[in-house]
């Protein structure tokens, strides 16, 4: 069918008609002026697309009455206009499309069917470590260690970018995904099919959101999601409420981004964000620059929301010219934006939209500050770091507390490293990371370190050499403004060797530490610290033996490192006594806003931007000479233990089975509050007494060729055995953090992945139990497809994060949600239980349940199928099954 909106449809420029748009404005509603600049987004997207099938009518109309339907659960389409990868999730997509192929044709169907519809990158980022520090040719090291232990990896990928049509692969090496798509990939507005129309995405990365700060609206979603959308299938969404988030005043001269973001992530965590959207105005926002707001986007999955808005303006469109985008482009771009009432000047209140409700910040009343110590959306004022530490030493065990006995506080254990001795205790830094996307992308975050570095040594200021300090920008053009401005040997003096571009330490890829500092760690069961420029900071991710670790700015990452303890507070204490036997102060080397952004105006240039990006997919030599296969049907290879052939396509069908109750289920896992999915699919290293690791030595491998977790993501036997496989799990049936649990009909204790075989051998399916946000964290598809292996049929929960509900969705598991005011404690729950989970034949969206225990009681809890499609996708076993039915019609 024609879309029923084509007579909106004008040419952009009258003397080059062949390049249209649809003009909303011409749709004569006077709601749309109103609707926030995000809901434009959504409503351009369903006008576009609408085919009154996927896309109906009456999408259009719910989004355009976005303000009546706040009070409602509204379902609407959305078609993004491109898809972005990283390797850990991007792995396991294109093994899910090269199965699908497979299954697609044992239906008879036609498999080259299965093909992205939309442009798909996907940025090689996840998969380098650091392994070698502090010394000149760390970079080269990481690297040819990274393409030994991957070379399986991406010799897939490669088949992949040549398989299918659409998809564009950017080699390791090149950066960090987000940073890439921000000073590369954006599009900002499409130029496509004869067409204009916001640039807009999806991508398998919780951090995706980074690119709202330039106004292109996008979020993560759970990789089975993406793999639909790039297969031309609508993400079904909620129409979501809008935050407006009201910026005034003037920062300090001293504060960083980091610290504005910090505090907007600990206020927005406060109002309630989850599930919302954030949309940024007010004066105070023209004080920001684009790396300011990319940095506040990126933290948007710390406080919960869906997206996080900066409306394009003047500034953007500077941004883009900054970073070597086309003139031609830059010119229709804002001429796009501007016909269509996108285009933002938030000095002009008159273009204030509605809101769902508004919150402000005033940013002259921002402090320095850091995270922590579990948690990224703990904020804590440097002012008052040393007293929390000491607070949180002797709390309770839980998300501010370590629970160390007050005898113990000022314990120091003696070491001895390189011929030196030194002493570690508690809230001793080992870890020193400027590192991910959240700050390396930031000139002037990424500039003031190197200016605190350059004063630092100065002073005569070091780095304990048994630190673990490491550099890993988000992109070449980072290491090429710190050169060029003269800082960068300031940072290598003090230990912050670039050691490779990519995602590393703040995803678990720390590498190891010092085997004198492992030792004296565990010796006096300290709480070591690690700190670092990241977004996450949850327990057991950054390093094993980290236990506190803490969210900061790339200049507070170096003042730590040189101080060596978090136990210090700079405004009354000196960083350090230089050799001459001289007090130096923090204040005395930290660099201002001032001094900062005229290195930044100097030296930030376009021609950089345009260097570093026009040999971007080709200057890797390593990628360049890898050879892969051809074929459209990957021949998969039985000895590999980083590609297999998933089983969740086995014995598929074209019939549909009709739903079945869960009879009589055990529960695996007894769980809390906050189970992220690095609880429950960990992304480091495979513990060497871990199932994961009994099952590669049993293939002869050496511990030393394990990888890390995220790196085998394209092997199922490798990680549904470690799902659940944290150190850092704590399991309500053993009192304590361990990944065991008890296989209740023995009552013997044992590793999870054991439990949940010997459940499946006798044929009892099996529930999880937990308590808020369950699958916090980042956005892991392996966090639903591990549990589904494991045969987990449902969780039961009191509320989800937004991504891996769906992911849980995607995969047929059943998320179950207790109802208001219910907990396991309050319905007198022990999780020993079996359970039998009432599933009628005829399913609506947020259906109320009934759930049997064998003791005789019963109770309710809500099906969390939001949506008539969700419901679809469960009917067929998963989002996946429906497209491979779908593809297989003939």
């Amino acid at each position: 069918m024609s879309n029923p909106y084509i007579h909106i449809v004008e040419p952009l420029d009258p003397q080059n008609p062949d390049n249209k748009f649809f003009n909303l404005t011409k749709l004569g509603d006077p709601r749309y002026e109103h609707l926030p600049f995000s809901i434009r987004v959504l409503l351009e997207s369903a006008v576009r697309n609408c085919d009154e099938f996927l896309v109906k009518k009456t999408d259009v109309e719910n989004i355009l009455n976005w303000k009546e339907t706040q009070t409602q659960t509204v379902e609407v389409p959305f078609k993004p206009a491109r898809v972005i990868l990283q390797d850990f999730t991007g792995v396991p997509a294109v093994v899910d499309f090269a199965a699908m192929r497979d299954a697609v044709k044992n239906l008879g169907g036609d498999p080259e069917k299965i093909n992205p519809v939309c442009p798909a990158d996907l940025v090689i980022d996840h998969s380098i470590q650091v392994d070698f520090n502090r010394k000149s040719d760390s970079l080269q090291k990481n690297q040819d260690l990274e393409f030994e232990r991957n070379k399986e990896r991406f010799q897939f990928l490669k088949w992949g970018s040549k398989a299918f049509r659409n998809m564009r692969i950017i080699p390791p090496g090149s950066g960090i995904v987000h940073q890439v798509n921000l000073e590369y990939l954006a599009r900002v507005v499409f130029d496509q099919d004869g067409f204009y129309y916001p640039d807009s995405l999806v991508g398998t990365d919780s951090h995706t959101t980074m690119i709202d700060g330039l106004g292109v609206l996008g979020w993560g979603v759970g990789g089975i999601e993406a793999e639909a959308v790039m297969l031309g299938q609508p993400i079904s969404m909620v129409l979501p409420e809008v935050i407006g988030y009201r910026l005034h005043g003037t920062p300090d001269k001293l504060i960083t981004s980091t610290d504005i973001v910090l505090t907007v992530t600990k206020h927005l965590r406060q109002v309630g964000v989850v599930g919302k959207f954030v949309e940024f105005f007010g004066p105070g926002v023209a004080q920001l620059s684009i790396a300011d707001r990319a940095t506040i986007a990126n933290m948007c999955p710390e406080y919960g929301a869906t997206a996080a808005f900066f409306p394009v303006d003047h500034i953007s469109v500077q941004y883009l010219e900054q970073t070597g985008r086309d003139a031609e482009k830059l010119h229709y771009i804002a001429q796009y934006l501007k016909a269509v009432g996108m285009f933002r000047d938030y000095g002009n209140e008159s273009q204030d939209p509605d809101f769902t409700q508004v919150v402000e910040l005033d940013l002259s009343t921002v402090v320095p500050c850091c995270s922590g110590p579990k948690r990224p959306h703990d904020r804590v004022a440097i002012a008052e770091m040393k007293k929390d530490f000491e607070t949180c030493l002797g709390a309770k065990q839980g998300f501010k507390g370590f629970q160390v006995a007050p005898e113990h506080h000022n314990v120091s254990v003696p070491f001895e490293y390189n011929g030196v001795k030194y002493s570690l205790s508690h809230g001793s830094v080992v870890i020193a990371a400027i590192t991910s996307c959240t700050n390396t992308s930031n000139p002037s975050v990424m500039l003031g370190a190197g200016l605190l570095a350059k004063k630092a040594i100065e002073h005569g200021l070091t780095v304990k050499p048994y630190i673990k300090t490491s550099l890993s920008p988000g992109s070449g053009v980072v290491t090429y403004y710190l050169k060029e401005s003269g800082v960068m040997d300031y940072l290598s003096q003090l230990g912050f060797e670039v050691v490779g571009y990519g995602c590393m330490t703040c995803i678990g890829n720390s590498g190891p530490i010092p085997e004198p500092v492992v030792e004296a760690i565990t010796q006096g069961d300290l709480v070591a610290a690690g700190i670092l420029s990241g977004n996450r900071n949850f327990e057991g991710r950054v390093h094993p033996n980290t236990r506190a670790n803490y969210l900061a700015s790339p200049p507070l990452v170096i003042a730590y490192a040189i101080a060596g303890t978090v136990r210090i507070d700079f405004e009354k204490e000196p960083i350090a006594v230089n050799s001459e036997g001289k007090e130096v102060f923090l204040k005395d080397i930290w660099p201002t806003r001032e001094e900062i952004q005229a290195v930044e105006r100097q030296f930030v240039i376009p021609a950089m931007f345009k260097e570093v990006y026009e040999k971007v997919e080709r200057v890797n030599e390593r990628w360049n000479s890898l050879v892969a296969p051809s074929d459209k049907l990957y021949t998969w290879d039985p000895k590999s233990t980083y590609i297999k052939s998933p089983p969740f396509f086995d014995g598929l069908t074209r019939e549909l089975k009709p739903p079945q109750s869960i009879t009589d289920a055990s529960v695996l896992l007894n769980l809390g509050d906050s189970v992220t999915t690095d609880h429950i699919s960990p992304a480091g290293n495979i513990a060497r007494n871990s199932p994961a690791a009994r099952y590669l030595t049993s293939r002869d491998l050496t511990p030393r060729e394990f990888n890390s977790y995220g790196s085998r993501r394209g092997n199922d036997a490798v990680m549904a055995r470690g799902t659940f496989a944290n150190i850092r799990l704590f399991n309500k049936f053993l009192n304590k953090q361990a990944p065991r649990t008890i296989f209740l009909p023995t009552e013997e204790t044992m590793d999870v992945f054991d439990a949940a075989e010997k459940y499946q051998q006798a044929g009892h399916p099996l529930l999880i139990l937990a308590g808020k946000e369950y699958g916090s964290g980042s956005s892991r598809d392996w966090a639903a497809k591990g549990p589904f292996l494991l045969g987990i049929k449902a969780v039961l929960a009191e509320s989800y994060e937004r991504i891996h509900r769906s992911n849980l969705v995607g995969m047929g598991v059943i998320p179950l949600e207790y109802l208001p005011g219910q907990t396991a404690d309050t319905l007198g729950l022990t999780g020993r239980e079996r359970y039998t989970v009432i599933i009628p034949p005829q399913l609506t969206p947020r259906m109320i349940v009934d759930v049997k225990l064998d003791t005789g009681k019963t109770f309710q809890a809500r099906m969390r199928f939001d949506t008539d499609v969700e419901l679809t996708y469960f009917h067929h076993g998963g989002i996946l099954n429906y497209m491979i039915r779908k593809m297989s019609e003939n």
